[in-house]
C-alpha cells in the first residue's frame, strides 16, 4: 500500500465525516505572524478590553502589551540575547502572561518548570535548559535558592501573587494569593522593576525562531525538553480553535489548568491572544471559585477535566449558581472518563455539551485532533470508549507496525504516527532520541490506536503500557474509558502484575462514589459482562490514587502496590 494513496483514501473520508459549520483549514484571522504580533494588534484596537480577570483584578490588553514590553526590556538590558533560555517557575498568575510575551518579545526562550518541583527536579531542568535567569513566585524562592549555585543562575527575579489580589474579591481565592509577600532580598523585584524600566526597541521574532522548551513528563526517564518554535504555536491556534471552538472575539474563557503544562499554555497563554478574547485566569482548581467565576463574569467557554466536571455535579451548591453564559464546554479524560451518564447531567446543570477536547501530545503542542460537533446521539461516546474524533485541519496519521514500520490498514491497531505543522523540532540536546521519535516528518509516537474505515481515530494507550495476557494485547487506557462507564464509579488506573499461568493479569485499582456500597465482586461481574473474558481485570477498591500535577497517575507507584 503507497503511502500517498493511504492518505489521500484517508482524507477523502475524513472530509466525508467532518460535522457541519466546522473549519477544515486553519484560519490565520490577522496572518501568519508570531503571537506576540497578535497582542499588539489587540492592544492598539481594543486597548481596554481585559486580556485577563484575576479574581477581580484586571489586566488589559494594553497593560499586557506594554508591561511584556517592559519585561523584554528588562532581560534585553541584563544581557539576555534571543535564543537564551529562560526559566518560569509561577503557578497561574496574571505575571506568568507577563513574563511569556516578555520573553518571546526578547527573542528569549520560554522554559516553564512546574511550581510543584522540588529541588532535584527544578535543578535537572534549569540545568538540561541552561537558564541563566529564573523567574519565581516568591513562596518558592527558598526552593530555588537551594539549586542556584549549582545551576550557575546569575539572575533571579521574583513576584507575589498577593500584589495582585483585591482587598474584596468576588469569589473564594487560595491560600497563596494569601500569603503576604515575602522580602525581596536575593531577587529582582519583578512588577517595581517593571515599573522603573524603560522599553526600547525589541527584536521581531520569526516563526521559524525557538519559543519554548516544553518538556515532557518524564514517564521513560527524565523529562526531555520539546523544542517549539513560534510557528508551532501559532499553528495550534489555527488548527484548533477554528474547527473546535469558533472564532469568536467577544468570548469569555476560563481556564484553571496548570499555564507550565502545554495544554494549560494552550488554553490559558495562546487561545486568549490568538482570537483577542478575555481570560478569566483562576491559580488553580476549586469548584466553588470556579462557579462563581462562571456566574461573575458570564463564562463562555471552559475546558476541564472530566474530574472537575464531576466535582461541580455532585456538589452540594452547584444549583445555587448561574450557569446559562456557558455555551462550550470541553473536557479530558484523564482518571475519571467522559460517558453519556455525566454528558446527560452536565446538560441539565448547564444546558450545553460536554465533549472531549482533543488528543494530543507535548511533542506535537497537544492539539491533534477534535470532537466538537460529532456528539449527536452520543456519537463519540457510544462508537468507541476511546474515540479522539478527526485530525484538525492540517494535521494527518496514520498507523504502522511497531517493529517494521509498515503501513497498516485502515480499521489494524499499530502505532500512531502523526505528521503537522506544529511537530517539535526535535529534543533539546537529545539527537538520538530525536531522530528516534521524527523519522520522515512523522512522529512516531510510541501510542498504540486505530484509525477506523470511517476515518476516525481511536486511541488504546501507550505501547509500553500495554499488557500480554494470554498471548493477547490489552492497553490499560481502553480498560479505564470501559470501567468509567460504570455509573458507581469515581476513578480508576489498570497496571499489570505478573501471572505465572496467563503472563499477564490487569489489574485495576477504583475508587467507588461514596455511599454506594459497589464491591469488587460486584464490579468484577459487571466486566464480564461488558468485557472479552481475558481483558476483566482483577478489581482492588481503594480511597485515592497517586497523582501528578498535570493530573494523571503516577503509574509506577501503583506498581508498589502490587
Amino acid at each position: 500500500m503507497h503511502e500517498r494513496d493511504y492518505l489521500q483514501r484517508l482524507r477523502q473520508l475524513q472530509q466525508a465525516a467532518w460535522p457541519a459549520g466546522h473549519a477544515r483549514e486553519p484560519q490565520y484571522p490577522l496572518g501568519q505572524r508570531p503571537l506576540t504580533h497578535y497582542l499588539q494588534h489587540w492592544a492598539q484596537t481594543v486597548p481596554d478590553k481585559p486580556a485577563v480577570r484575576f479574581y477581580g483584578h484586571d489586566l488589559s490588553y494594553a497593560e499586557l502589551d506594554d508591561l511584556s514590553s517592559r519585561f523584554a526590556s528588562l532581560l534585553l538590558d541584563r544581557g539576555i540575547q534571543p535564543g537564551d533560555r529562560v526559566a518560569v517557575y509561577l503557578p497561574n498568575c496574571p505575571q506568568m502572561h507577563i513574563v511569556f510575551y516578555g520573553i518571546l518579545k526578547a527573542g528569549a526562550v520560554h522554559c516553564p518548570v512546574s511550581p510543584m518541583a522540588m529541588p532535584m527536579e527544578l535543578a535537572y531542568q534549569v540545568k538540561d535548559c541552561g537558564a541563566q535567569v529564573i523567574v519565581s513566585f516568591d513562596q518558592l524562592l527558598p526552593v530555588v535558592r537551594q539549586v542556584a549555585d549549582d545551576c550557575q543562575l546569575r539572575l533571579i527575579i521574583s513576584t507575589s501573587l498577593s500584589e495582585l489580589c483585591p482587598a474584596e474579591p468576588p469569589f473564594p481565592v487560595p491560600d497563596l494569593l494569601l500569603a503576604p509577600k515575602l522580602p525581596v532580598t536575593d531577587s529582582l523585584d519583578l512588577m517595581p522593576a517593571l515599573a522603573t524600566t524603560t522599553p526600547r526597541e525589541l527584536p521581531e521574532p520569526a516563526l521559524d525562531d525557538i519559543a519554548a522548551l516544553n518538556y515532557t513528563g518524564g514517564t521513560t526517564g527524565l523529562p526531555k525538553g520539546c523544542i517549539h518554535t513560534h510557528g508551532d504555536m501559532l499553528y495550534t491556534c489555527a488548527s484548533f480553535l477554528p474547527a473546535a471552538l469558533g472564532l469568536d472575539s467577544d468570548r469569555v474563557s476560563l481556564n484553571f489548568m496548570p499555564e507550565f503544562w502545554i495544554a494549560g499554555e494552550n488554553a490559558g497563554l495562546l487561545f486568549p491572544v490568538f482570537g483577542g478574547t478575555t481570560l478569566v485566569l483562576l491559580a488553580r482548581w476549586d469548584a466553588l471559585a470556579f462557579m462563581g467565576a462562571v456566574q461573575h463574569y458570564r463564562v463562555n467557554h471552559t475546558g476541564l477535566l472530566v474530574d472537575s466536571a464531576a466535582e461541580i455535579l455532585d456538589h452540594p451548591q452547584c444549583r445555587e449558581f448561574d450557569f446559562s453564559s456557558l455555551q462550550v464546554t470541553s473536557c479530558v479524560s484523564f482518571i475519571k472518563k467522559l460517558t453519556p451518564e455525566y454528558r446527560r447531567r452536565w446538560r441539565e446543570l448547564t444546558g450545553c455539551t460536554l465533549f472531549e477536547t482533543s488528543f494530543g501530545m507535548t511533542e506535537t503542542h497537544t492539539c491533534d485532533t477534535f470532537t466538537a460537533g460529532l456528539q449527536e446521539d452520543d456519537f463519540d461516546l457510544k462508537s468507541a470508549p476511546t474515540f479522539v474524533g478527526l485530525p484538525v485541519p492540517g494535521t494527518e496519521f496514520k498507523v504502522c507496525d511497531f517493529e517494521t514500520g509498515e503501513l497498516l490498514p485502515l480499521g489494524s491497531e499499530g502505532e500512531l504516527c502523526v505528521r503537522s505543522p506544529s511537530l517539535l523540532k526535535g529534543y533539546w540536546n537529545r539527537p538520538e532520541a530525536s531522530a528516534e521519535a521524527l523519522r520522515d516528518d512523522w512522529l512516531h509516537t510510541g501510542d498504540s490506536g486505530v484509525i477506523t474505515e470511517q476515518g476516525f481515530i481511536r486511541y488504546l494507550g501507550r505501547r509500553k503500557e500495554m499488557l500480554k495476557v494470554n498471548g493477547m494485547s490489552v492497553f490499560p487506557a481502553e480498560l479505564e474509558a470501559m470501567l468509567g462507564q460504570h455509573p458507581d464509579l469515581l476513578a480508576s488506573a489498570v497496571i499489570g502484575r505478573p501471572d505465572e499461568r496467563r503472563g499477564e493479569m490487569p489489574l485495576a485499582f477504583v475508587i467507588a462514589k461514596p455511599g454506594s456500597g459497589l464491591t469488587a465482586e460486584a464490579l468484577t461481574d459487571w466486566c464480564r459482562e461488558v468485557m472479552a473474558s481475558y481483558k476483566v481485570p482483577e478489581i482492588r477498591i481503594v480511597e485515592s490514587l497517586p497523582m501528578t500535577a498535570t493530573g494523571k497517575v503516577k503509574k509506577n507507584e501503583l506498581k508498589d502496590w502490587i
